[in-house]
């Protein structure tokens, strides 16, 4: 992010706009808008920017613009010359504007063009009175506040607020029959007494964080606390709401971690002090995910809790890397395995190996043991579905070799194993190592 986005507000501020013609006069209309006290001079001088809290040039020239920008930076006053990213100190993003409601749409001076698309995309699909919604939370934000001590209660109350009748009613126009459920659902917030929260156990999938789904990405805006895998990048916990508690509580080989046993006593202890909490899982919870122990140890407590699927990796991987781990001329079945229990195969199958990289001898050893062919198809998946995703193919025979790569790097990404026919089918980005590895 190159700019910071902040609502600034000039009501009742001196704002000085330079140039004339359609460009300087739409920011002009832009900033008197928002109830600034705009001075439109054809040229700029020095006194004219006494007192001002921003200027705008747009004199049409280069040479006009930047003797602007010089008299305005000498005085200090921050400045927006208009097509010249290099001479902004801020910029003006492209703006919808519903009253209460403003959504500023930025590409950081790039693509005004695109900045502009975007915006009618939202313009159209955002309802027309949605300022009239936010109108209503302020009328009961103080009363709300005071009435709901508990956090995670109140961001309920407003939540059904906004999504709920009220806000339907709202939307609608009934503003009266909008403010009397709002009372009712207040009152009621009100009495309801439980401290008991809620776990949500969630699937984070493969990592691309727009394979998310639309249950966990809600959830991610609702959670009190957040307790995540190593493996979750980033970019999925960044679309957390913003005052979450973001907790690691991952496994990883060869590092001090949390125990299962104390995991799962975290979750007890923050839903019996009434917090929401998403147990965030890389992949699916139910897919090598001990998600079924964290659902029993809450249940066992007396606790509610939800499972959220996810995307897990080998489906992730299969179809980023265009391999269908069934296919009808090449595959009817396909099993799932972790590293530690890579057995029991044979015939026209694919098997994918989680967790398998750093074990691929033994892998390689139990599949040729089981009967599986040397010379079947093998490829490693590091970082499926990410930007960093990096694979290695060759045949059952050299998996130890192939995986090293994967297996050596301490940065090293999670890797996912897949054995047979359909594995031909991946493009490799890794060529093999040349090293004996036995």
């Amino acid at each position: 992010m190159r700019h910071l986005p902040l609502f600034f507000d000039v009501a009742g501020r001196k704002v000085v706009v330079v140039g004339v013609g359609p460009i300087a006069d739409r920011k002009a209309a832009t900033v008197r808008s928002a109830g600034a006290d705009v001075r439109q001079v054809a040229t700029a001088e020095e006194t004219v920017f006494d007192g001002a809290v921003a200027a705008l040039i747009a004199t049409g020239s280069e040479e006009g613009d930047r003797a602007a920008h010089a008299i305005a930076k000498a005085t200090g006053v921050p400045v927006n010359v208009a097509d010249r990213p290099a001479l902004c100190d801020f910029i003006l993003p492209a703006i919808v504007d519903r009253g209460d409601v403003v959504i500023a749409i930025s590409t950081g001076g790039a693509s005004p063009t695109l900045a502009t698309v975007l915006r009618g995309k939202i313009e159209a699909a955002l309802p027309e009175r949605i300022g009239a919604l936010a109108d209503l939370a302020r009328t009961f934000r103080k009363q709300a506040n005071a009435l709901i001590s508990q956090p995670a209660k109140r961001r309920a109350f407003w939540r059904r607020l906004v999504e709920g009748p009220a806000g339907k009613l709202a939307l609608a126009g009934d503003s009266v029959g909008a403010r009397r459920v709002v009372l009712g659902e207040l009152d009621e917030a009100r009495r309801v007494t439980t401290t008991v929260g809620i776990a949500h156990i969630v699937g984070a999938g493969p990592g691309d964080p727009d394979l998310l789904t639309l249950r966990a990405a809600q959830l991610l805006q609702d959670a009190d606390a957040i307790l995540h895998d190593d493996l979750v990048p980033p970019e999925i916990l960044a679309r957390a709401r913003r005052d979450a508690e973001l907790v690691s509580v991952g496994k990883r080989k060869g590092r001090a971690s949390w125990a299962q046993r104390d995991i799962e006593a975290e979750m007890i202890r923050r839903v019996r002090a009434g917090q929401t909490v998403v147990r965030l899982k890389a992949g699916d919870p139910f897919v090598f995910g001990r998600g079924g122990e964290e659902f029993d140890a809450l249940r066992a407590a007396g606790l509610p809790v939800s499972v959220v699927p996810g995307i897990t990796a080998a489906l992730g991987i299969a179809a980023s890397t265009n391999m269908p781990l069934t296919d009808r001329r090449l595959s009817s079945s396909v099993t799932f395995m972790s590293g530690h229990a890579a057995a029991d195969a044979g015939g026209a199958h694919t098997y994918v190996v989680y967790m398998g990289a750093s074990e691929a001898a033994s892998v390689r050893d139990r599949l040729l043991d089981a009967g599986v062919d040397p010379t079947t198809p093998v490829a490693i998946v590091e970082n499926g579905t990410r930007p960093d995703e990096r694979v290695s193919t060759g045949s059952l025979a050299d998996l130890a070799r192939l995986a090293f790569p994967h297996s050596s790097s301490g940065a090293a990404g999670p890797s996912l194993i897949v054995v047979g026919e359909v594995a031909a089918r991946a493009t490799p980005t890794m060529q093999p190592q040349l090293a004996q590895v036995s």
